[in-house]
C-alpha cells in the first residue's frame, strides 16, 4: 500500500504510454501519445478526477484513474480545459480522420452508461507486463474503491465489452452485478455496478491518501 500514491501532474507521459500499451486499440489511444498526455494532465486538475498510481524505484508501473461524476469529468475536460486537449485531438484525428465520428460520440458516454444512477466510475486501469497476476491492481482497487466511499459514494460502475470474456469473470468475482446494455463506439457494451459499504474486500478509508 505505501507504493500507491495520488496521480500527479508530473506522472501525465508516463501515463499515457501505460495506457496506450494497455489499450492501444482504444479511441483516446488511437489518437496519440500526446493527446493521451494532454488529456491526463487537464483531467487531474477537473475536481470530479480521481487517480493513483503504483510506483517502484520512483517509476510509475501501474495506475488507475476514475470518476466521481464522469459526465461532470468529460464537461470540465471538453468545456473549460478544452484548450489542453482539443489542439492534440485535432492531431490525432488528422492522421485518422475515421476517429472523428467516434470523438463526437464521447460527449454522451456519461448517460449511455448510467451516470445519472450510479456517478463514480472507474474508467481505465494499467500495468507493466510484469506485475500482472501479483494481485497489485486488486490492491489499487481498493484504494480507489475506498476513496469513492470516503467522499460519499455507495455505488461504483465499470463498463466493458459485452465479448470481454477476462473482464466479465473478474468484475463478477469482485461481486459486481450487471447493469445496462448499450452501444457505444460501434460495439455492444455493459455496466457493472457494485454496492461498497460493507464490501468485505475493502479496507478502512482512513489508510488512504486523498486525491
Amino acid at each position: 500500500m505505501a507504493r500507491i500514491r495520488p496521480m500527479q501532474y508530473r506522472d501525465a507521459d508516463r501515463i499515457a504510454a501505460l495506457h496506450s500499451a494497455a489499450m492501444g486499440n482504444s479511441l483516446w489511444a488511437q489518437l496519440g501519445h500526446p493527446f493521451l498526455a494532454s488529456l491526463y494532465r487537464a483531467m487531474i486538475d477537473c475536481p470530479a478526477f480521481i487517480a493513483f498510481v503504483y510506483v517502484e524505484d520512483n517509476e510509475v508501473m501501474g495506475f488507475i484513474a476514475g470518476a466521481l461524476d464522469t459526465r461532470a469529468l468529460l464537461d470540465d475536460v471538453w468545456g473549460r480545459r478544452k484548450q489542453f486537449v482539443i489542439p492534440p485531438a485535432l492531431l490525432g484525428v488528422l492522421r485518422r480522420p475515421n476517429l472523428i465520428p467516434l470523438l463526437i460520440q464521447t460527449a454522451r458516454y456519461g448517460a449511455a452508461s448510467g451516470g445519472k444512477d450510479v456517478p463514480g466510475e472507474s474508467l481505465f486501469c494499467s500495468f507493466v507486463p510484469n506485475l500482472r497476476g501479483k494481485r497489485v491492481s486488486g490492491h489499487i482497487n481498493k484504494v480507489f474503491f475506498d476513496e469513492l466511499l470516503a467522499r460519499g459514494h455507495r455505488q461504483v460502475k465499470i463498463s466493458t465489452e459485452v465479448d470481454n470474456d477476462g473482464a466479465n469473470r473478474q468484475l463478477k468475482s469482485w461481486g459486481f452485478e450487471e447493469g445496462s446494455r448499450f452501444r457505444f463506439y460501434g460495439k455492444d457494451m455493459i455496466t457493472y455496478v457494485l454496492d461498497l459499504p460493507g464490501h468485505p474486500r475493502l479496507e478502512p478509508v482512513s489508510r488512504h491518501p486523498s486525491v
